[in-house]
This record gives structure tokens, C-alpha cells and sequence, in this order.
């Protein structure tokens, strides 16, 4: 399926169950960009609003991009949709290193969202604690609640660090353990700083939780997410929605790894 002349309303070749293999970062953009159209559509159209926590990172800013484009940004009803993020970084909007600010560059000046269905996670606040404690009031003011007590997104996107770590839920850190709080804020030892993350319950409470995936230097970690079994598992790997949905949307150089006919998917629980 090549990248410019690609059917968009088509899925790339599946190349495991739930994974699907786009030729290059450009044409993952594109495919994750007709995808996040037609769940908003259909999100709408069933309970009247579209609910997505957005990723970080160089993937998704293509997204962002993309749906800011004058091709897609006419295709969604942006009034509609409530945005919030699976974590953010202990920095102010305007730093580089926000997943914020990096949104609101890429898509929210582009696109006629109101300002009050912006949710961002003010993780740059000195209380850093406080300011989980008031997401979680936020997440409980506008999503519904599963039948666990866990507020239920229509979508979260992620990505895949090079250790296995999704949003910033880090290999060994206690927080994998968690099984009441919505919102929690992990020091981060390699970096020495905290963050702000979503938890575990949360994640897998999504009716759908799409990965985002590209680059050569990816391709070793996702074949260890999805075709080996590790004892503690990544966390990347415990991400299973209990009700719903997950996908994995990956370029070609990623997926080299997992695209040889030696290659098999994880069978134990549910992907």
C-alpha cells in the first residue's frame, strides 16, 4: 500500500492480529488521521461527543499535523471533541518539551476547538500531587465511569519508548501496581524529575487504546512488546483494554522485525 496513493479509507496489510503495517511514517499519519475521523464520527453519533487522551512525540505531531490540514480539519466536528493527554512532562505550556505545548502548535491553533475542551495536564504546577488530584476531578467531571469505577476514553493514543514504557508508566516502577488512582505523577530516576501519567485501569477502561509507532530504531522493542514474553512484562505490553479495542499502528521500519513468517504474536490474554 504506498504512501500517496493509498486508499485512506483502507487499513494498511496486518502483519499480526491488531497490528498494521503502513509503508512509511507519512502514510501512518494518513491512515491514523482517516481512523481518528471515522471514531469521532462514530463516537459522536452514538453518545453525542469524542473523547481522546493525546501522546506525545514526533509520530503523533505528524497527526496533529495532518488533521490541522485543510483536507481533514473540515471532516471533524472539533466542537464536539474533548482532548486531554495520557501524561505530560514537569514543564510550563510554552517548553519545547511539553506534550502540550507541542499539541496546541501543531493542532489546536489550527483547528476550531473550544478552548474549554482542552484538558492539559498542568504537571509544571510546584504541588505536582495537587495538580493529579485535580486532573482526576477534571477526567471525572466529563468522562463516564466503567463498571470498575475508572473513567472510560472513546480513544487514547501512545507511543513506545525504546525500554518498553508507554505514556510514563516506566519498566520496574510501582505505579504498574496500581489498582485505584486515575492520575499519578512517577519520579523518573534515569532523569531525576517526575511526570504526570495516567494509570494502568485507566488505559485498559479505553474502548479503544491505539499505539503509534515508526522508525527503524523502534523495530527491536516492538517485536519484544509483541511477539516475547517477558517476566515482569513490559509496560507497553500491559496495556489490554478490558473492554475494548487495541491497535497498533506501525511504518515498515518498525515492523521489520515482526513481519518474518517466524515471528508470532503473544497468546496469552486478551489483545
Amino acid at each position: 500500500m504506498g504512501g500517496t496513493g493509498a486508499n485512506p479509507d483502507m487499513l494498511p496489510r496486518e502483519v499480526l492480529p491488531g497490528v498494521y503495517a503502513c509503508a512509511d511514517a507519512a502514510e501512518l499519519a494518513r491512515v491514523a488521521a482517516r481512523r481518528f475521523v471515522d471514531w469521532a464520527w462514530q463516537s459522536i453519533a452514538k453518545d453525542g461527543n469524542f473523547s481522546v487522551a493525546l501522546s506525545g512525540g514526533s509520530t503523533p505531531r505528524d497527526l496533529y499535523r495532518l488533521l490541522a490540514s485543510p483536507e481533514f480539519r473540515a471532516q471533524v466536528d472539533w466542537p464536539r471533541l474533548h482532548l486531554f493527554w495520557g501524561d505530560e512532562r514537569a514543564v510550563p505550556p510554552e517548553s519545547s518539551e511539553s506534550n502540550y505545548g507541542m499539541a496546541r502548535r501543531e493542532l489546536l491553533l489550527r483547528v476550531p476547538i473550544p478552548p474549554s475542551n482542552v484538558h492539559r495536564m498542568e504537571a509544571e504546577d510546584p504541588n505536582i500531587g495537587r495538580a493529579a488530584h485535580n486532573y482526576e476531578a477534571t477526567l471525572r467531571q466529563f468522562l463516564p465511569l466503567d463498571d470498575r469505577g475508572f473513567p472510560r476514553f472513546h480513544l487514547i493514543l501512545l507511543g513506545l519508548g525504546p525500554d518498553g514504557h508507554t505514556a510514563s508508566l516506566f519498566p520496574g516502577s510501582k505505579l504498574l501496581r496500581e489498582t485505584s488512582r486515575w492520575v499519578s505523577t512517577p519520579l523518573v530516576p534515569k532523569l531525576g524529575t517526575r511526570r504526570m501519567t495516567l494509570t494502568l485501569p485507566v488505559l485498559e477502561a479505553a474502548r479503544r487504546v491505539v499505539f503509534l509507532v515508526a522508525g527503524a530504531e523502534k523495530a527491536f522493542i516492538l517485536h519484544e512488546v509483541l511477539c516475547e514474553r517477558r517476566d515482569p512484562p513490559l509496560p507497553a505490553q500491559m496495556v489490554k483494554p478490558r473492554e475494548g479495542e487495541r491497535l497498533f499502528l506501525v511504518d515498515e521500519a518498525a515492523a521489520v522485525k515482526i513481519s518474518s513468517s517466524q515471528s508470532r504474536p503473544i497468546r496469552e490474554g486478551k489483545s
